[in-house]
């Protein structure tokens, strides 16, 4: 079994937000289905594979993400985390796999709770802020950097394909990074 992580925050007024881009690669992916709304997250779940998107606003990520994992029994080395990164240009992806948190607080809160940083990450570019950080993260795309991500979507999804498929993290990293 497999638990893909997309982070966010819930509700409308942080829909399509840099640091939804979480909820916006597995909306992406996922196209139209019913989430159900659970205890700290939403949840879709398709033969072994368990989505999460947590609604307990980014910077609290990790009492969902350990929840989950420990309540269907999903080892560490089946989660993917997938969020913003503002070291990375709008769309650029990166894998990454035992890292720190490079200041993201979502990932911080969920490295506190795992107790490990050993898991895999996608990481999808929001750029740098040339002002305040969370006013930044919290802002909306324009149009010309929402096609640049919609172009990126479709590497996202070979992403997740390849994951659920159990392609070797090593080999995973080497055919994206």
């Amino acid at each position: 079994m497999k638990l893909i992580v997309g982070l966010g925050n819930p509700g409308q007024n942080y829909q399509n937000t840099r640091h939804n881009i979480g909820y916006m690669v597995l909306d992406n992916y996922l196209g139209n289905v019913n989430w159900k709304t659970d205890k700290l997250a939403y949840v879709y779940k398709n033969n072994d594979v368990i989505y999460i998107k947590p609604t307990t606003y980014m910077n609290l990520s990790g009492c969902a993400v350990e929840y989950y994992l420990n309540y269907y029994k999903i080892e560490i080395k089946d989660l993917l985390v997938i969020q913003d990164d503002m070291d990375l240009d709008i769309g650029c992806i990166r894998l990454k796999k035992n890292s720190s948190s490079g200041g993201h607080n979502g990932i911080k809160d969920i490295i506190k709770f795992l107790n490990t940083n050993d898991f895999l990450r996608l990481k999808i570019g929001i750029s740098k802020p040339d002002n305040d950080v969370i006013d930044y993260v919290l802002s909306k795309f324009n149009k010309e950097e929402q096609q640049i991500l919609n172009d990126s979507f479709s590497k996202s999804n070979s992403i997740l394909d390849d994951f659920i498929n159990d392609i070797d993290v090593e080999r995973l990293m080497n055919k994206y990074n």
